[in-house]
């Protein structure tokens, strides 16, 4: 099966300490963000984990601790984009998320790396021509790398245009400008463009439509065929094939506190969970509860043994 880091928070940037002594422990307690007395218990055991996926913005304070997570599978998908400290107040620098990026991507290989530029946004500063400078450099420099950029634009959920309240949508003319540049670029680079829950306009020019998280991507990764249950873990249909399930992070807890961001709710809320947050707990938040209800998780693994991709 897979796991996933990285949909509702950045534990490499801000709980490497925890998530390092959860794999030590060999598993974590995940409450229902929906229905909090609702507890899952994760085995984190290679024999059932094929996969740890990590979305972050700030690989550098899991690197110390990659020997532990060699006997898992890893996909890894790092957002850097050229937004300032206005935008992404305590993301670091992009210089050095792009040097961490490629110490990464000589760690688990370039199979199991993915580049995310988003979400993108226009207004008067970040132009469709700011953009393409940004990512062409970008693009350079992270030549070799990563075969592969995921990109999206801005969505304006409730809670982005509460703290965002300036944002605007992407039109679909700078969208198709932005889209064929982008893809061009990219092949310039070794790279396909993947959009993000898009839709499939920018397939005509050379776009991979189907998804950023698939089951294609996973097994390219592990270089191996999976047997994924029907209908695992797999949401936003209509819009991608993207394997999304078991989620170990919590929403309202990233620092990051970006401007367009989808999972924190205020930053007051967020202060207050980060200093829930301990270490040793199973949980990422707080403890064990009186009337927690905690069920396992049903886990295998989904590695067809008999079939190799490689």
């Amino acid at each position: 099966m897979i796991i996933h880091t990285g949909n509702r928070t950045d534990i490499p940037a801000f709980y490497s300490k925890w998530f390092i002594n959860r794999i030590r422990a060999g598993f974590v307690l995940v409450r229902n963000p929906y229905n909090p007395e609702a507890v899952t218990r994760f085995k984190l055991d290679p024999s059932v984990v094929d996969l740890i996926a990590f979305c972050t913005k700030n690989p550098s304070p899991m690197l110390p601790h990659m020997d532990l997570l060699k006997p898992f599978g890893q996909y890894w998908f790092v957002t850097i984009t050229a937004y300032g400290k206005d935008i992404e107040p305590n993301v670091p620098s992009k210089a050095q998320v792009m040097e961490d990026f490629k110490g990464l991507s000589k760690i688990v290989g370039i199979d199991s790396m993915g580049w995310r530029y988003d979400p993108i946004f226009i207004d008067e500063k970040h132009t469709v021509e700011w953009h393409l400078e940004q990512f062409e450099m970008m693009a350079k420099n992270l030549s070799g790398y990563t075969k592969t950029c995921v990109i999206s634009f801005i969505d304006l959920y409730q809670k982005v245009k509460r703290n965002f309240p300036e944002a605007r949508e992407v039109s679909s003319e700078e969208r198709i400008i932005l889209g064929k540049e982008f893809i061009r670029i990219a092949g310039e680079n070794g790279m396909v463009i993947k959009p993000c829950a898009e839709g499939t306009d920018l397939a005509a020019f050379g776009a991979d439509c189907s998804g950023c998280m698939t089951q294609a991507t996973f097994e390219t990764a592990l270089h191996a065929h999976l047997n994924v249950p029907r209908g695992t873990g797999i949401q936003r249909k209509g819009e991608c094939a993207c394997i999304l399930g078991s989620d170990i992070g919590a929403y309202d807890t990233c620092g990051h506190f970006c401007r367009y961001c989808y999972a924190n709710t205020d930053a007051r809320l967020v202060m207050q969970n980060m200093k829930r947050h301990n270490p040793d707990s199973p949980f990422l938040l707080g403890n064990l509860l009186p009337d927690d209800v905690i069920r396992d998780a049903l886990q295998q693994s989904w590695i067809d043994r008999q079939q190799y991709l490689f």
